[in-house]
């Protein structure tokens, strides 16, 4: 009589086991099934990136068709609403109809060249970024296209993948600093008769504003988030653009010549934004010997 209650009870308690077994799994089934379908839907929101770049309109200005072409067709299918034109009447024509997030500009135009074009641009207070293209070798072009306000540059030849990954750059970095744009950075730093507010993006001297373009903004906040402390240019490069520095490559040496120039009385003997030689730069908020 014992065997057979020990059987039965043994029986229910495997019962009870596999039916607790199954369960445990059906809800185990459950919660991947709902992690994978609240993850999928995250990454739709996250990576959604086509939806998100159809936001942004690209202008291409270049004289040379099928690189017009190429570059047209190549952007639309990475997303990006394009337009693109030969030369500086058209972009004008073009620019009183349409706004654009950002400009791919020939350096060599025909009539108005690419450094005019930037020029008249940045002389209006037009804060659309601009990458520069340039021919290979054009060392002086680049530096002074970046010193009047261009905000990156590539050389010819360049693969398409390149140039879409300088557009990305630029647009997040615009995202992050454009003027009056929401911050959870509400810190104004203030320096001689300079205010920088971190949370609008924008610069004072006294009462007066002063226009910066992306670039600018992105590399004196670098500065001013480290005070006193000694930046070299590859920290300064990824600080600010997010990629690494090249040896070769002068734009960081360009944007603090054009920063001193805005908040220096003697931009050959600067205060504020000072060289450690053999490093890089520093910001000194005093106007103190660093």
């Amino acid at each position: 009589m014992c065997r057979k209650i020990n059987c039965i009870l043994k029986l229910l308690l495997n019962m009870l086991c596999n039916n607790l077994a199954w369960n445990l799994y059906q809800n185990s089934l459950v919660t991947n099934v709902s992690f994978f379908k609240n993850t999928h839907i995250q990454l739709l929101r996250t990576f959604g990136s086509k939806t998100m770049q159809e936001n942004y309109k690209i202008l291409v200005v270049d004289d040379d068709m099928r690189l017009r072409a190429l570059l047209e067709r190549y952007l639309t299918e990475q997303g990006f609403q394009v337009r693109s034109v030969a030369n500086a009447e058209q972009m004008d024509r073009l620019l009183t109809r349409e706004s654009f997030h950002l400009m791919v500009l020939d350096l060599m135009l025909p009539g108005e060249d690419g450094l005019s074009i930037c020029r008249r641009l940045r002389s209006q207070s037009n804060p659309m970024p601009i990458i520069m293209v340039t021919a290979k070798g054009e060392e002086v072009d680049r530096i002074v296209g970046l010193e009047i306000g261009a905000d990156d540059y590539i050389p010819k030849p360049f693969n398409p993948r390149e140039l879409l990954a300088r557009i990305r750059a630029v647009l997040r970095r615009q995202a992050n600093e454009l003027p009056g744009a929401p911050s959870q950075e509400e810190a104004v730093i203030a320096f001689g008769k300079f205010k920088l507010n971190l949370g609008t993006r924008e610069m004072f001297r006294e009462d007066e504003p002063m226009p910066l373009t992306s670039g600018e903004f992105a590399v004196l906040k670098a500065l001013v988030s480290h005070p006193r402390e000694p930046l070299s240019r590859d920290k300064l490069m990824n600080l600010a653009r997010g990629r690494e520095y090249s040896a070769m490559e002068r734009s960081i040496d360009v944007q603090i010549s054009r920063l001193r120039r805005m908040v220096e009385e003697d931009p050959a003997h600067p205060r504020y934004i000072q060289t450690v030689w053999g490093l890089g730069y520093v910001f000194v908020p005093d106007g103190s010997k660093a």
